[in-house]
């Protein structure tokens, strides 16, 4: 017969039964040599039991874990018209699509430009897919001033012409910032003069603040993250993954069947 490992559960019950003989009724009460008695049996137990520990490492991940998908719920409940219908944002793949995926990226993100090609993938697969292109610029200010000339080419390209400056910037090599960004909009002759114009509105810093102030109620502390239906994916959790949630959602009405 395999030999039975009492649950994190019962050790505390034998403790308590423990104390119910020999120690006072009120914790309060306790003496040192009490409180150090007690110490000391747990300390041994759980040396002689580390799988213990393992037990409540998986259960504290859960409940994280709870707690997370809870707050994400909760947040995009609250936000879900600026999340999904920010006129600030960007739209690419079919603007009247059933489904709905936010990205939130910054140009200057590894994982970001990596996770490039999945959604490139997800747009030509997913013929009823709608993308929000959320900038979340995180990586300090020249994310920012990439943000900001990204801002000011939506205000003369939308749909699969942005999308094409939005490859090229996030395809960039190195570090990406306000020249870079200007030079990509420059190569796709757009309206420089305009551009430099549009960058000092107000609807753009705006529209940015709108962005992390979705972020942070989130809990976002990096980038890429989605948002699909009631549900907040963090990382670049690749290709698969959400195809399989954007299938749900159109199957289902939710990121899981």
């Amino acid at each position: 017969m395999p030999r039975l490992v009492p649950s994190l559960g019962a050790l505390f019950v034998g403790i308590l039964c423990l104390s119910a003989f020999t120690l006072p009724s009120r914790a309060g009460e306790f003496s040192a040599a009490q409180k150090s008695e007690i110490e000391s049996i747990v300390h041994s137990y759980l040396l002689e039991h580390p799988e213990i520990l393992r037990e409540v490492a998986t259960e504290l991940e859960k409940k994280q874990q709870e707690e997370e998908t809870d707050l994400h719920r909760r947040a995009i409940e609250k936000y879900k018209d600026a999340l999904f219908n920010s006129p600030f944002n960007a739209v690419a793949g079919n603007p009247s699509g059933k489904v709905t995926l936010v990205e939130f990226f910054d140009y200057n993100c590894g994982y970001c430009k990596k996770a490039l090609l999945d959604l490139n993938n997800l747009i030509k697969t997913e013929p009823d897919l709608r993308v929000v292109l959320a900038d979340f610029p995180v990586l300090g200010p020249d994310s920012v001033e990439a943000a900001r000339v990204a801002a000011a080419v939506r205000k003369q390209v939308s749909g699969a012409k942005f999308f094409e400056f939005h490859q090229k910037l996030l395809s960039s090599r190195g570090h990406v910032g306000k020249d870079q960004a200007l030079a990509v909009a420059k190569d796709m002759g757009l309206d420089m003069a305009r551009i430099q114009k549009d960058m000092t509105d107000a609807s753009v810093h705006d529209g940015l603040a709108e962005n992390i102030k979705l972020g942070d109620a989130l809990g976002l502390s990096g980038t890429p993250a989605y948002v699909i239906g009631g549900e907040a994916i963090v990382g670049a959790v690749g290709y698969d993954e959400l195809k399989s949630r954007i299938d749900s959602m159109a199957r289902c009405g939710k990121t899981s069947c």
